[in-house]
């Protein structure tokens, strides 16, 4: 049996959240949003999107 998880690019990432692909990449950077590598790039899983959507992205998307 194969487990199927869904994963999101940058750009499908912030489009689901409704931000720029720089807010999102920081928030990678910075160790909000987890991200794995895969193939040529950084995948976000699902999950990490739902807790995102979920906080309201009050931890990365505030300046100051």
């Amino acid at each position: 049996m194969t487990i199927k998880t869904t994963s999101y690019t940058i750009p499908e990432s912030a489009w689901i959240l409704g931000v720029s692909r720089a807010t999102i990449s920081r928030a990678i950077r910075t160790g909000v949003l987890r991200a794995t590598r895969c193939r040529s790039g950084l995948r976000i899983s699902a999950a990490e999107l739902v807790k995102a959507l979920q906080d309201g992205g009050a931890a990365w998307t505030t300046t100051g």
